[in-house]
């Protein structure tokens, strides 16, 4: 199992393993998802990491560094889209790819770390909660565009 940072020859891995997470999720052309991604590798506050298994990423997040003019210049990272295959659960590797994008937070001298998921995914929430996340803390609102 390798643990690190996803790369362009990972994309179509990851968007394999995102349909796991939303079945029912918008798909979009090839062209379209490249573009997409040689947007995010040019942009280096956002970040994929992933847990591959003989090539195939079977864990994920991203995180995307806010720089923040409050908190003495310290900024955020927000965490989202956390998914580990179904036949890898319950090992660990979704707590090693959000510590992963946690220790980028660090070096971005992030005063936190939000991670926003699904109302309905209880399970998760718990799973986030034991890693040290706070569900109380604050409430979020989200407005949809579509």
């Amino acid at each position: 199992m390798e643990f690190r940072r996803l790369k362009v020859s990972d994309l179509y891995s990851l968007l394999e393993l995102y349909k796991q997470l939303d079945a029912d999720d918008d798909e979009c052309t090839v062209d379209m998802y490249e573009k997409v991604w040689k947007e995010i590798d040019a942009d280096s506050n956002i970040q994929y990491y992933g847990a591959i298994d003989d090539g195939k990423v079977v864990s994920t997040c991203y995180v995307v560094y806010i720089p923040n003019l409050t908190r003495g210049g310290r900024g955020i990272c927000f965490i989202e889209n956390v998914v580990t295959d179904k036949a890898y659960r319950k090992l660990g590797l979704a707590s090693r790819v959000i510590d992963m994008a946690i220790e980028f937070a660090k070096e971005h001298h992030c005063y936190k770390v939000i991670l926003q998921s699904g109302k309905a995914r209880t399970e998760a929430h718990q799973f986030y909660e034991n890693i040290g996340f706070d569900g109380a803390s604050k409430k979020a609102f989200d407005m949809r565009l579509d």
